[in-house]
């Protein structure tokens, strides 16, 4: 597939009526339903999002929290020696820079201050493009990502994306726990948890046609379970993936 399409200025307000939150357009149920399943970090925004935004937090809620960087670098490196889950070190960064429990109105307000910071420059123009694409040729737009609900809903909600798989956050009397609900939707669990989200909304795999967006080769499984591949700036691995079987490949900037 070409990405024909030519960058333009990022839209972050809500779509037209048919496209905002809740109004997805009605689809025939006898027919192949098309979906087009993006992935957020480095693929719709130009970096990482989940510790930007623990940064982003700490330093408005609590910013001595940052002098405890050095033990998330630790935590870091422990996931990459394999010591720890990456579940885990997610939830252990979490601790370290907002605390174990988070009141759950200033970690709103923040989320929602952090999405529209992320959306006004944080986002390819052609990603949008490419969203708009998807949806003027009649499919439903989801994204999928490992990053976290805490904020992951601000972001999606002034993309207006209304259809959303990705890492939960666990509250407990309206604060902000330092742990995940569930699995981290990363790798194959990302993969497992799209196949639960088509089954909880009465979606047929076999009665559904799938485009994925992704940048990263940690999506393989979910691209092999797509119908249509499209690697976005791919990483290396990611590259020489998508070159040996024949995947789209696209560069955004």
């Amino acid at each position: 597939m070409q990405n024909s399409l030519s960058p333009k200025t990022s839209r972050c307000s809500p779509l037209a009526p048919e496209q905002a939150r809740g109004r997805l357009p009605e689809l025939r149920t006898d027919s192949r339903i098309r979906l087009s399943i993006f992935d957020l970090d480095r693929t719709l925004t130009r970096k990482p999002t989940y510790t930007a935004f623990l940064i982003f937090a700490a330093l408005r809620l609590a910013p001595w929290r940052l002098l405890l960087a050095p033990a998330v670098i630790a935590c870091m490196l422990a996931y990459l020696a394999g010591l720890i889950t990456r579940r885990r070190v997610k939830e252990l960064e979490q601790a370290l820079l907002l605390g174990r429990s988070t009141p759950g109105p200033a970690i709103t307000a923040l989320a929602e201050r952090f999405a529209s910071k992320i959306c006004r420059n944080g986002i390819y123009p052609s990603g949008m493009a490419q969203i708009d694409q998807e949806r003027a040729d009649g499919r439903r737009v989801i994204m999928a990502t490992a990053a976290n609900s805490v904020y992951l809903d601000a972001i999606a909600a002034k993309l207006g994306i209304d259809e959303v798989v990705g890492t939960r956050s666990s509250w407990h009397d309206d604060h902000l726990i330092a742990k995940i609900d569930g699995e981290n939707c990363y790798g194959s669990a990302k993969r497992d948890m799209l196949a639960a989200y088509l089954e909880t909304n009465r979606l047929s795999r076999g009665k559904t046609d799938i485009r994925f967006y992704s940048d990263h080769i940690s999506d393989r499984p979910t691209f092999e379970w797509a119908d249509e591949q499209v690697a976005v700036n791919p990483s290396p691995k990611l590259r020489e993936l998508a070159s040996r079987r024949s995947w789209s490949i696209i560069l955004w900037e």
